[in-house]
């Protein structure tokens, strides 16, 4: 039956969730396992609900893990239309995060927190923020990202100099991006991020002061434009600046490129140009 939702995704919506379930639990393709999650979570009807919460409760650790997978986005993400049994939801995962072990369920429960941004959530994920297992500190970064509250912004500001290269990319982008507070500490904390050996992670530090409106990014995001460095990112950091000091670096990455001028990554660069362009 799982081959089957392999080689009919379309047709997943016909199967019932039982049906669906046995896919998640059972299937070694995540990407096919996934489908059937997701089918169960835009589902969003009491009986999902149901047999996500007797997952929830069961010895099987897998099994936990695919139950919190399920109510994270249950009916869409919370605070869109459709979002399903949010309270109690929050109930059957606040309770996981208290007693939970594995670092695996960990993970799923704190990611599933994350989709529901709910503040409540907060305090019981910065309890995990020193967790030895890297997994679960990634996981606490996404629970806790995204909430304009002081306990939040430090601990993203604690991760985001985590030894995890993910955890502090992360970290950095929620921080940088996925809130709109602007403290000395949180530009401290993505100044510290300009010599990250991550590019993806200087580059989130480099966008998050560019929306700050702080110039002190440019000669770093210049240094990388000129060594050769050219992603999402850095074009982001660009146009969000819009600093002419940076227009001679991106006209000559226009005349060196060598691709389909119809391509995002050029059209990034074009937006870039446009917004450095001198008055």
């Amino acid at each position: 039956m799982s081959e089957h939702i392999q080689h009919q995704e379309g047709d997943v919506g016909t199967h019932t969730n039982e049906e669906l379930l046995h896919v998640a639990l059972t299937e070694a393709d995540e990407d096919v396992a996934w489908r059937a999650i997701a089918e169960l979570q835009g589902r969003g009807d009491r009986d999902v609900f149901d047999h996500a919460c007797r997952l929830c409760r069961t010895e099987d650790a897998l099994a936990r893990r695919i139950g919190a997978d399920i109510l994270g986005q249950l009916g869409g993400r919370f605070g869109q239309p459709g979002s399903s049994f949010h309270e109690k939801t929050m109930a059957v995962l606040l309770a996981m995060v208290e007693h939970e072990q594995d670092p695996h369920v960990l993970h799923a429960v704190a990611i599933a927190l994350g989709h529901r941004q709910d503040p409540r959530a907060i305090e019981p994920l910065v309890a995990f923020k020193n967790h030895p297992d890297a997994l679960v500190r990634y996981a606490v970064v996404h629970g806790v990202s995204g909430h304009e509250d002081e306990l939040a912004i430090q601990t993203l500001i604690e991760l985001s100099t985590d030894p995890d290269a993910d955890v502090r990319d992360w970290a950095t982008f929620g921080l940088g991006s996925q809130i709109d507070a602007d403290t000395p500490a949180i530009r401290t904390a993505l100044f510290a991020r300009l010599t990250d050996e991550e590019s993806d992670t200087r580059g989130e530090a480099m966008v998050g002061l560019a929306r700050r409106h702080d110039r002190g990014m440019v000669e770093p995001l210049l240094n990388d434009l000129e060594a050769g460095w050219f992603g999402s990112l850095l074009m982001e950091a660009a146009a969000e600046i819009g600093d002419p000091c940076l227009y001679p670096v991106l006209l000559r990455l226009r005349e060196e490129w060598k691709g389909d001028k119809e391509n995002w990554r050029y059209k990034e660069l074009e937006e870039a140009i446009a917004r450095c362009q001198p008055a």
